[in-house]
């Protein structure tokens, strides 16, 4: 069997049968879930070449592509667009998160129907905002004030949704209380025994809070999400919050696991008490502001994210841009912008170059054009690979 097919079963074994099987299965769809899919596989494939070694260092989301951007609402209840998932951050060289992107981009435009001149304008959008932002040596913040385009209306949604109409996408009234919704979509259910785990965890862990009460489980689902993470021990769980039914809270659960780029990547570590440490530190050092409720938990020997659930809807609506290239334009821009401001937040932290070296970098020219062209090479991999990942699914080699 070949070996692409080798090093994602290697990669995923131990993980939750039934969700595994709902990743492999998206991830033969086309090459863009198939990257999003395949993270670890995608740093096995660069070149160690100078142009992903020794650019400087910064504080990555690890994974950076255009599904891992969106809106949500940050601990002081405002909403906010930003990078939202940080399992994979490391510190390593900053061009590893831009050639994953415009990989991303080199992928996704097909889905979009972008034509190739209209994706290299796209990819060239993308660094100049992130180059000029990172010149300028400023990390600001999208907000709705602020935003634009397909952006400013996503922010702009989630400002004027209210928690029933949220609460009724994910849960079911019966009778005076919520159930969350098991429709094999979105969540699974759980069996008595992990439900009593679960709720003996959320009530050992109410006493630490200033509102124990907030915390008082109603119920708990495992939860579908994503593509890469899938399969990792992740529930969504529906508390009390400020009163039922209509006032509870829905929370997320996340197992943390080690950063597919520990293995690429030369810069030192610091040592993390635990997986679940690293994520919530250099989400916080990331995110102009942190998400609501985001905090490290530990259970069963593992650590865990827990945090406000974060609609998957909440993301920008790019099959919006209805033939109008510039709407894509001013996402790209943006995101490009939100990157540069990333890495300059966490400048100077625990071995990430100065912010004078980030400024003396998005000055440089020529590192723009081979990083695109890297880009180019990196996403016909991932083609090559879903093919042949794709062989080896369609031969049964994952039943």
């Amino acid at each position: 069997m070949n070996d692409v097919a080798k090093q994602i079963k290697q990669f995923n074994a131990g993980r939750d049968p039934e969700r595994l099987a709902l990743k492999l299965r998206k991830m033969r769809a086309d090459p863009f879930i198939f990257l999003r899919g395949s993270c670890h596989l995608f740093y096995t494939r660069l070149p160690r070449e100078p142009l992903f070694t020794t650019a400087p260092p910064a504080w990555l989301c690890g994974d950076l592509h255009l599904e891992n951007f969106g809106s949500f609402k940050g601990d002081n209840r405002l909403a906010y667009f930003d990078i939202n998932d940080f399992d994979e951050a490391i510190l390593a060289p900053c061009t590893l998160d831009l050639v994953r992107f415009l990989a991303s981009v080199q992928l996704g435009a097909r889905s979009l129907s972008v034509n190739a001149p209209k994706t290299a304008l796209l990819c060239r959008v993308f660094i100049d905002a992130y180059t000029a932002a990172l010149a300028e040596g400023k990390a600001r913040w999208v907000e709705r004030e602020t935003a634009v385009g397909l952006v400013k209306d996503l922010l702009g949604g989630l400002g004027q949704r209210k928690r029933p109409a949220f609460l009724d996408t994910r849960t079911e009234l019966k009778g005076k209380h919520r159930r969350i919704r098991c429709d094999g979509k979105k969540a699974l259910p759980v069996d008595d025994a992990r439900r009593a785990d679960i709720e003996a965890f959320l009530a050992c862990f109410a006493r630490t809070q200033p509102n124990p009460g907030f915390f008082k489980l109603i119920d708990v689902a495992r939860r579908i999400a994503g593509t890469g993470s899938l399969g990792v021990e992740r529930y969504i769980i529906l508390v009390e919050g400020k009163g039922s039914p209509d006032a509870n809270y829905l929370l997320d659960l996340k197992q943390a696991l080690p950063s597919s780029l520990a293995p690429w990547t030369a810069a030192p570590q610091p040592q993390w008490p635990n997986e679940a440490s690293r994520v919530l530190t250099l989400q916080k050092r990331l995110q102009a502001i942190p998400m609501a409720f985001l905090q490290v938990v530990e259970w069963s020997g593992n650590s865990y994210i827990l945090r406000d659930l974060q609609p998957s809807e909440d993301r920008v609506a790019l099959d919006a841009w209805n033939g109008k290239l510039r709407r894509l334009e001013e996402v790209l821009s943006t995101m490009g912008q939100v990157v540069a401001w990333a890495h300059l937040r966490s400048a100077g932290r625990q071995g990430s170059a100065s912010a004078d070296a980030f400024v003396d970098f998005g000055q440089q020219t020529g590192w723009q054009a081979a990083l695109i062209d890297q880009a180019d090479a990196a996403a016909a991999s991932v083609v090559a690979d879903w093919q042949a990942y794709g062989a080896a699914f369609d031969a049964g080699y994952f039943e």
